[in-house]
């Protein structure tokens, strides 16, 4: 390809050690040094001279050379290899190259290589791309598994070894592990096992110095165990191999729901991983695998990887995008589409960051696609900089970065738990990320006296997640719901903070707060001064059921700040009481029968020509004249109660009206001994009084409502107001059952007088 494509080619690899490696294999092949006609370009390391025209890169690196080169003038060809992984970079880098394939640069060439890939989708996308296979050789491959015995996993990396040597090694063996932990632990496990059986433990991930790697790749006198992260899957071929030991496990990157901000986390392979990992024994000779876990466990794992565009944040990839001039990132042929919610998260996110302003690259947004990392960090250290703290502001982007957290209970009250992660989590590899970024962002100022440079840059960097401290402990978060802070983080003493990091537990009601900072609603002023707003005016305090007045500070809406009192506006404490009154049901206030039999009464009264009943803006109306005065539930039901709905409902209602509605549908009925009696309405019935039977002596005809025009059923009571006879026609009753009914009482209440004529008084 070199001698038939003008300019340099590039090759994508998907990991920094594997483009490292390849470069020197193929510099080693043509017997020249790495830098001449093969180079490479890693994130902060480059190898490369004014020959060069054979360059190995990473996936992420060709996105910023776009930035300062954006048609590739000196490219001939781009080779995406790996391409199975379908990491977020590799989806990237694919799209803008056919994109300027397709547009500037017809001329460009695209190569995408992958031992395993589906060809043909891949083909059609690139507009059916001829498809090249290339067969190799491979042995068979005896694969064992492994029985779950509830062992640490450096125990069975152990176990697995010596099962291997007691068959009998014929080359060396290849241990997959998840990472430079798993591997130190599994190293100091192997040390029994290294020295009965006369093996070399080595080490192989993208850590490690070049003396380092250069010693697992090499051959030696004796029998290797090569500890190697998923590095060795793919991208890596290791002469010599004949036997492998797979844990099944990796750390595949997975961003914070909460930040954003990737981190790496321990999680299985999937079956097209394993296949590939068992591969790697079968290259040169037969060989054996053995798998550290079931088989039933291969089977119920997912045979493919999903493409990272699918379940990644996509901020960074967003603000790349912008920085290559690329305002809509649908515009792009993806193999897949990001999804949309995830872009307009994205792009919200960018906003509020300062990095983005009306779909445009701002000042501060360009100096953030200089820097490798997430823009939350990158707006961290920049702002941290420019308040003269910007070796602070990359330390703390490096332990954010790196996923640092907090154990135990803290003993200390502290402003940030930054600070004792930037003190007391240090690391070798912490230090290294912090020369990085020092020299990426080329930074003006060192470490400073004033910790609240640092803290206002930690605001500017998470300002969408807020949180206030409410008097019972609990933290009431920006974005929604509340969580506890967890007792390692020692940000106690301080009402309004910043969550650095959230842990949603199923076995806790609320997420816990990791990591926390301090936050001075000064500092909001000073960075966001069009974010912030004041405002007064009344609202509804629903533990205690009553209005108050509220004075409140807020931050996009988020109240940081508020003061309440009882001394309120009482046209809007009326409006505002009434409406809560109607939202909680008037029953609350009047209780539930009183409510159902007035509504009914109105009903009746309706349909025989009063006026309609009131609807709920005519109930809302009334109350907030009744309200008026009042400011709590406790002094609506004293005004409610009693029969004092009815009166504040028919408030609004002319004389006349009222008076209509009392003729069609009368509350009480007069009797003949001078007492009333209610009428009760029932909706579906029709209207009913009860009371004693002797109070109905001397009433000839039934009771009457509706004009005249509906006659009440008449519950006929014993002195002990148990039933005793229910009829809507009290004269016939009088003259069919009084008798009877007469006899039956007379006998049963003696005492009492019992006419045989009960018409005459």
């Amino acid at each position: 390809m070199l001698s038939e494509t003008p300019g340099e080619v590039w090759v994508l690899e998907p990991r920094r050690l594997a483009a490292r490696l390849a470069a020197r294999r193929v510099a080693e092949e043509m017997g020249e040094r790495l830098g001449e006609t093969v180079g490479y370009q890693v994130r902060f390391d480059e190898v490369s001279g004014p020959k060069t025209r054979l360059r190995f890169l990473t996936e992420g690196v060709l996105t910023r050379r776009l930035l300062s080169d954006p048609q590739l003038q000196r490219v001939g060809a781009v080779v995406l290899d790996e391409f199975h992984e379908r990491h977020l970079d590799g989806d990237l880098a694919l799209a803008l190259l056919l994109q300027l394939q397709r547009t500037r640069r017809p001329d460009l060439k695209l190569v995408v290589m992958s031992a395993t890939l589906d060809a043909a989708p891949i083909a059609a996308h690139l507009g059916n791309a001829p498809i090249l296979r290339s067969e190799g050789k491979l042995h068979p491959i005896a694969v064992e598994w492994t029985p779950e015995t509830g062992a640490a996993l450096e125990e069975r990396v152990a176990l697995g070894v010596e099962r291997l040597t007691r068959q009998g090694l014929t080359g060396d063996v290849l241990v997959f592990l998840p990472g430079a932990f798993e591997m130190r632990r599994a190293g100091r496990a192997l040390e029994r096992v290294a020295d009965a059986h006369n093996l070399i433990v080595t080490q192989l991930h993208g850590d490690l110095s070049q003396e380092e790697q250069d010693r697992a790749l090499a051959p030696a006198s004796l029998r290797k165990v090569i500890l190697s992260t998923n590095v060795a899957e793919s991208s890596v071929t290791i002469e010599g191999v004949t036997a492998v030991v797979d844990s099944g496990l990796a750390r595949v990157a997975v961003d914070s729901p909460w930040t954003g901000i990737p981190t790496l986390q321990v999680a299985r392979v999937s079956q097209a991983s394993a296949t590939q990992r068992a591969g790697r024994a079968g290259r040169t000779a037969p060989g054996r695998v053995i798998r550290l876990y079931t088989q039933e466990e291969f089977v119920r794992r997912p045979g493919q990887d999903p493409p990272e565009i699918e379940r990644r944040e996509l901020t960074q990839l967003l603000l790349e995008l912008h920085g290559c001039g690329i305002a809509d990132a649908t515009s792009l042929p993806w193999l897949t589409p990001p999804p949309v919610a995830s872009l307009s998260a994205a792009e919200s996110l960018l906003g509020r960051l300062g990095a983005v302003e009306a779909g445009r690259l701002t000042a501060m947004g360009r100096w953030m696609t200089q820097l490798p990392l997430h823009p939350r960090l990158a707006r961290l250290v920049l702002e941290a900089d420019a308040r003269g703290a910007g070796e602070d502001g990359a330390r703390a982007a490096a332990v954010l970065s790196a996923g640092e957290r907090l154990e135990g209970s803290a003993r200390h009250h502290v402003e940030s738990d930054l600070f004792f992660l930037m003190e007391q989590r240090w690391q070798p590899h912490t230090s290294r990320m912090v020369e990085q970024i020092r020299r990426a962002a080329r930074l003006n100022s060192r470490r400073s006296t004033d910790e609240s440079a640092l803290l206002m840059a930690v605001v500017a960097a998470f300002s969408d997640r807020l949180g206030r401290k409410k008097s019972n402990g609990e933290i009431l978060l920006a974005g929604g719901g509340a969580a506890q802070l967890a007792d390692s983080s020692g940000v106690r003493d301080c009402s309004l903070l910043v969550a650095l990091d959230i842990e949603y537990r199923k076995d806790r009601g609320q997420p816990l707060i990791r990591l926390a900072s301090k936050v001075d609603p000064n500092w909001l002023l000073d960075l966001f001064p069009d974010r912030l707003d004041s405002r007064d005016g009344v609202e509804w305090n629903r533990s205690a059921e009553r209005v108050e007045s509220v004075s409140a500070l807020t931050f996009d809406g988020f109240v940081i700040e508020e003061s309440r009192s009882g001394a309120v506006d009482m046209e809007l404490a009326a409006r505002l009481l009434a409406e809560k009154a109607v939202e909680a049901g008037l029953a609350l206030f009047a209780g539930e029968e009183a409510v159902t039999g007035l509504f009914a009464r109105w009903r009746f009264a309706a349909a025989h020509g009063a006026p309609p009943v009131p609807d709920e803006a005519a109930e809302r109306k009334a109350l907030e004249s009744a309200c008026y005065g009042s400011k709590s539930f406790a002094e609506l039901r004293g005004l409610l109660g009693d029969g004092g709905l009815e009166r504040v409902l028919l408030n609004d209602l002319p004389p006349g009206q009222r008076d209509l509605l009392n003729q069609m549908a009368p509350e009480r009925i007069q009797l003949p001994n001078g007492r009333t009696a209610k009428v009760q309405y029932v909706d579906g019935q029709p209207p009913a009084v009860a009371s004693r039977l002797q109070d109905f002596f001397g009433m000839r005809e039934t009771p009457r409502v509706a004009g005249g025009r509906v006659n009440v059923v008449v519950h006929l009571l014993a002195p002990n107001y148990r039933p005793v006879q229910m009829t809507q026609d009290l004269a016939g009753f009088w003259e069919r059952l009084y008798p009877q009914v007469r006899k039956e009482l007379g006998r049963r209440y003696p005492r009492h007088s019992w006419p045989e004529n009960p018409l005459l008084k």
